[in-house]
């Protein structure tokens, strides 16, 4: 596989008994091995970034996690606090209970309400639709929607569901989003060979606490 996998790679850890001695084992990890970026809990972001601000490893952070059903001023107000302790990227939960209500106006609000501080501090947003909950026709809908805004990433699942990323889900965004809309597959990715049938199907960046563990079986792998 000639790629850069750990180019791909947030490495994460966003368990509630996460501690700051994981993160800092975790960015130190990071750095070594040459990761896009890590993913911490709301309160280790500055810690983080302090540890990685001399390096290339982006620190990213989650938003409304993992329900997605704060209201959208608590959104926004996250979303503001992350970008003042230092996170360069935000991982956030849509309302997932608007969309099955098919309430599809207030997604629209939510996401142009929770993308301008965003924007305007140059970050990365990524969406995470928990496709694993959804149907075919409703992820379809949710690329049809967030294509129209200025998003990076639309982002499989949060990790915390029963579902994680599959391959139909990441194709299926793939086929329905503009090239200038990455896909971040997460949840349940804990082996090379299923990171590389991810990529393959259009996945552009990977979320998963194995990171290293897949980082070993990248470099042992032998292409047929």
């Amino acid at each position: 596989m000639s790629i850069n996998l750990a180019s791909y790679i947030d490495h994460t850890a966003l368990k509630q008994s996460t501690t700051a001695s994981d993160i800092d084992k975790l960015c130190v990890e990071a750095s070594s091995s040459g990761f896009m970026a890590v993913c911490v809990p709301p309160k280790y972001v500055a810690g983080a970034k302090r540890l990685l601000g001399n390096t290339n490893v982006k620190v990213a952070t989650v938003i409304s996690f993992p329900m997605g059903y704060n209201a959208t001023h608590v959104k926004l107000k996250e979303i503001k606090d992350a970008i003042f302790m230092g996170a360069d990227e935000l991982d956030m939960v849509i309302d997932l209970c608007a969309l099955k209500s098919g309430d599809w106006q207030h997604l629209e609000k939510e996401i142009e309400i929770c993308l301008q501080p965003a924007r305007e501090a140059n970050k990365v947003m990524k969406l995470i639709v928990e496709s694993g909950l959804l149907t075919n026709t409703e992820l379809v809908a949710c690329c049809e929607l967030y294509r129209q805004y200025d998003i990076q990433f639309l982002k499989t699942s949060t990790g915390f569901s029963e579902a994680g990323a599959s391959l139909k889900a990441v194709q299926i965004m793939r086929q329905h989003l503009p090239d200038t809309i990455g896909i971040k597959a997460s949840g349940g990715i804990r082996t090379f060979a299923f990171a590389k049938e991810l990529i393959e199907a259009g996945a552009t960046r990977i979320g998963t606490s194995n990171s290293m563990q897949i980082m070993k079986e990248f470099d042992d792998y032998e292409p047929e």
